[in-house]
């Protein structure tokens, strides 16, 4: 198998790279290289400039939206992304609930709501945990029970990131308490975020930010055709659903980002490190930039030999991407710790606003939120399927054991 970028992979890195370049605000831009809270109104505003170029939703049909490319051009286009930075897609609408709509969902769904995932007219979020279920997701217990013509909702869910900001939210509740396997009485319903009976509660991170919620359903009833696909079988939709959002998390351009800047902050500063430790970083850096080449070749070749993962048939070799992508971002994360030593507790996210145009106060400023950005980044192991988890989908549909 041949691993190179083709000519035309290669021209089109080069399109996407000077797209961004061109269309990204560069106050958005540093925010981002210094892990600063983006602004609602700036995703959505990259969103529909990304939408202008048929760009927001490129991994989706063409029929709606999708930009027809190969899944090596998305991977590039994820990678440039990253790298620049740029903000990322919105995963909830455009690589999460937009997958099961288009894949799913009636007509008078894919009408209604794909438009305007890719257009950012909708912000969603993702009504899935639960307390006592999140890596055993299916022994939630919000239930749906169907009144006449609604679907009468109560119930918890947890840890819903930019609950705040959400128009809709995607949820899995229980219809049927008596089916034979828990997986099996599970149904996947779209749920305005106005309506009335919810309610959202933040959640303050260790780091001080509040990017993820408590979502409350209090007897919330919405219409039947709030229902995607067939009753109870929600469960095969969310696996469906977890196989897509794998994929797309070896967070490959992510990482190039973080290691680059990493080793210039230790060629900064290494006149003032022992030999012995200024090595030691450098080894740690070397192999982890090994790490991330060997990541990004295993990638590439996952990509080149699959087309668009069927239906209900999530591929369990996405979870070795998952594995290696979020141990080495929390490999990035745990070295730009130790390099910043007590400087990471001079500052916070919010302390680099006024950094722009001057080079100490930026490094100051990132090392300064080196121990947020550890703290944060414990979650990557966690969410879309926390890694113990993707080891026993390995174990079972790969190796067989």
């Amino acid at each position: 198998m041949n691993l190179d970028y083709s000519v035309e992979e290669l021209a089109f890195r080069e399109e996407v790279a000077a797209f961004i370049a061109a269309e990204c605000d560069s106050a958005v831009s540093e925010k981002l290289r210094r892990n600063l809270e983006l602004d609602k109104h700036e995703i959505v505003a990259w969103t529909r400039r990304l939408n202008r170029r048929g760009w927001a939703a490129p991994h989706w049909p063409v029929e709606w939206g999708g930009a027809g490319w190969t899944l090596v051009q998305q991977m590039i286009f994820r990678d440039e992304i990253q790298r620049a930075p740029a903000p990322d897609l919105l995963s909830f609408g455009v690589s999460m609930v937009g997958p099961v709509i288009y894949t799913f969902g009636s007509e008078a769904q894919k009408r209604r709501f794909l438009p305007r995932i890719a257009n950012m007219d909708d912000w969603w979020c993702q009504g899935f945990s639960e307390p006592g279920a999140g890596s055993d997701l299916a022994s939630l217990r919000t239930t749906a029970r169907r009144d006449g013509n609604e679907w009468v909702i109560s119930g918890q869910k947890t840890w819903t990131t930019l609950a705040q900001h959400a128009d809709w939210i995607f949820v899995l509740a229980r219809t049927d308490a008596q089916a034979a396997r828990k997986q099996q009485g599970i149904s996947f319903l779209l749920v305005d975020m106005r309506t009335a009976g919810i309610s959202v509660r933040p959640i303050k991170t260790i780091d001080g930010s509040h990017e993820i919620n408590e979502v409350f359903f209090d007897d919330v009833r919405v219409p039947l055709d709030a229902l995607v696909g067939e009753e109870n079988k929600g469960w095969d939709y969310a696996r469906f659903l977890l196989g897509n959002e794998r994929i797309g998390q070896a967070r490959v351009g992510l990482s190039k980002a973080r290691l680059a800047r990493i080793r210039t902050l230790l060629e900064a500063r290494s006149a003032g490190m022992t030999s012995l430790r200024r090595n030691g970083f450098a080894a740690r850096l070397a192999e982890l930039e090994v790490e991330l080449s060997a990541l990004e070749i295993t990638q590439l070749r996952f990509l080149s030999s699959r087309t668009v993962p069927q239906p209900g048939r999530p591929d369990p070799l996405a979870s070795l991407l998952k594995i290696r992508g979020s141990e080495i971002v929390q490999a990035t994360t745990a070295l730009m710790l130790d390099i910043a030593g007590l400087d990471s507790l001079s500052g916070s996210a919010e302390s680099g606003q006024d950094a722009a145009g001057n080079q100490d106060a930026q490094e100051l400023h990132l090392l300064g939120s080196a121990a947020a950005s550890y703290f944060n980044h414990r979650k990557v192991s966690i969410y879309g399927g926390s890694n113990e988890i993707q080891r026993n989908i390995i174990a079972q549909a790969i190796l067989g054991v």
